[in-house]
């Protein structure tokens, strides 16, 4: 299965977002057994936000990932399709600026971002290469991105394991906690179709980003990649 064939119209997969946006965050922390604060801990050290700098982040949702950024000095505009997400991060994690908007369209203008961020939205995109070629026109000369998001497990017993478990145990766990458990089966078929850590960095280079560098955490259950704009 290619990820073309789990691609949902924008509306489906807002409306999917905005089901699940109440326990959004609860949800993904049982999931990922916590790592996620490991996570956003990395995407921010990556991001290296300075006092004053204007940072984009993407796919914000709760935009629980903009406040280690904002904690930094940075000014942060969390963007996200799901209305649903952003009145839940209005009410739990005010102090950025909220702005609805498709990542394939981004509503601001050329080069006005210090930085890009988007945590574990890539995927969801129908055209992925349209969204890094809007990424990198929104952000300044000498900018960079960071992009996290799942990938592929280096050791193949790991491998194994964690396609197991995101076929079978993983929509077992979100019936249990989630408001919606058919979004996260999606999810995990989302993630197991996903290109590797080479395919996505060589993506990124088509797309116009220069000094691509990506590393693995939790074995390459998630990558990092960062890139700059020339």
């Amino acid at each position: 299965m290619s990820s073309a064939d789990l691609h949902k119209r924008p509306d489906e997969v807002a409306a999917m977002f905005d089901k699940v946006a109440s326990r959004y965050d609860v949800t993904n922390d049982v999931l990922s057994a916590g790592q996620t604060i490991r996570w956003r801990a990395a995407t921010a050290r990556a991001v290296a936000p300075q006092p004053g700098e204007l940072v984009l982040d993407l796919a914000a949702g709760t935009a629980t990932s903009s406040q280690p950024l904002l904690a930094a000095g940075a000014e942060v505009v969390a963007c996200d399709f799901s209305l649903g997400m952003l009145a839940q991060g209005r009410e739990r994690n005010p102090g950025p600026a909220f702005v609805a908007g498709d990542a394939q369209a981004l509503p601001f203008a050329d080069d006005v971002f210090d930085a890009v961020t988007i945590s574990f939205g890539l995927r969801n995109l129908n055209d992925t290469a349209a969204g890094l070629s809007e990424m990198l026109r929104v952000t300044r000369p000498g900018g960079r991105l960071v992009v996290c998001e799942f990938s592929t497990p280096s050791n193949g017993f790991i491998r194994t394991a964690y396609l197991e478990y995101l076929m079978k145990a993983l929509p077992e766990v979100a019936r249990r906690v989630s408001s919606n458990p058919a979004a996260y089966v999606y999810l995990a078929e989302s993630i197991a179709a996903w290109p590797d850590q080479w395919q996505l960095a060589a993506l990124l280079r088509e797309c116009g980003w220069a000094d691509v560098q990506f590393r693995n955490l939790s074995g390459g259950i998630v990558a990092l990649h960062r890139a700059w704009k020339p």
